[in-house]
């Protein structure tokens, strides 16, 4: 990658929790403005932080870099209990029994306390946004209730109402802990569930989910100590899914938001399947624009695989118009 770029870390407080929230920041060296047009924020899904899932680095540079490189302020954030940021203290000890954190509202919560930071720290009056998985419905919740800090919206995997016999993130079916083990094996398991055979050999490049894994149980110390290892992720999620997506009450409504949209998904999402996408469409009647975008050969964690750079290209179009 020919532009140098420049990497900074940064933690805010959320309100009176006590917590801190992790960022990270890359942005081209040299480089001293940019404007709410190439200033955009990341946020993860239901597992895994954005430290991982954003930042990863194939064949030498991650999607941050790619974004960065292009003459972008990009940042990423970890929600509470997830990666750089702090674990609530129901993540202490056992799950059984312990009230789930770090639920939708507190997601927003968090999503809020970084834009006020990164608007602080580098004087915008918006920025755009971008979520993957259960981050779309944090990202858009953000924008639906502030629309002029939002100056666009970019949705990969989006979660919708779930219905009978769609996949969840976890077991959202019966009595819900504070946070929930994933395992290593779990974990490739989730990543090919609707990958058809011939296509499994070559989804993901050579090497990368080790890396992938390896940098989860990174992020998680306490997880990867135990036997077998794992990460630990907290349930609000789960708890949610009951509470709002399995009941048909969504947590946003796509008839809010009024800044252009870009809704993004690989064609073998196991996870938040093509119907989700596809119903919030044209529910999205304010947006100044919005654009459906269906890529072949991916799937919900598409970002990481031998196809993201078509994933890249169309959130970077996005960004850039």
């Amino acid at each position: 990658m020919s532009v140098e770029i420049e990497k900074r870390e940064h933690r805010t407080k959320l309100g009176a929790t006590g917590l801190d929230v992790f960022m990270r920041n890359k942005r081209p060296k040299g480089v001293a403005h940019f404007g709410p047009d190439r200033t955009l924020l990341f946020v993860h899904g239901a597992t895994y932080p954005a430290s991982v899932a954003f930042d990863l680095p194939i064949d030498g540079a991650s999607w941050m870099d790619h974004i960065a490189a292009r003459g972008f302020d990009v940042w990423l954030m970890d929600l509470p209990g997830y990666g750089g940021s702090s674990r609530p203290k129901e993540m202490s000890g056992a799950p059984d029994g312990v009230a789930p954190p770090t639920t939708t509202d507190v997601a927003i919560a968090s999503v809020g306390a970084v834009v006020d930071f990164i608007r602080r720290e580098r004087s915008l009056d918006a920025l755009c946004l971008m979520g993957w998985s259960w981050g779309t419905a944090l990202m858009a919740g953000y924008t639906q209730q502030n629309p002029a800090l939002v100056k666009k919206l970019a949705l990969f995997a989006p979660l919708w109402i779930i219905k009978g016999g769609q996949p969840v993130i976890g077991d959202a079916s019966g009595t819900i802990g504070a946070w929930r083990k994933v395992t290593r094996e779990e974990a490739h398991e989730r990543w090919l569930r609707r990958v058809p055979e011939d296509g499994k050999t070559t989804l993901i490049p050579p090497g990368v989910f080790d890396d992938f894994w390896t940098a989860a149980l990174a992020s998680d110390p306490e997880g990867a100590a135990m036997d077998p290892p794992c990460i630990r992720a907290p349930n609000g999620v789960l708890l949610d899914a009951q509470r709002y997506w399995m009941q048909a009450k969504p947590t946003w409504d796509p008839a809010k938001i009024e800044c252009p949209v870009l809704i993004a998904m690989g064609e073998w999402d196991a996870d938040t399947p093509t119907s989700m996408a596809q119903t919030i469409f044209p529910q999205l009647t304010r947006a100044k624009s919005k654009r459906l975008v269906l890529l072949g050969r991916g799937t919900h964690t598409m970002a990481l695989e031998s196809e993201r750079h078509a994933l890249f290209a169309e959130v970077q179009r996005f960004l850039e118009e």
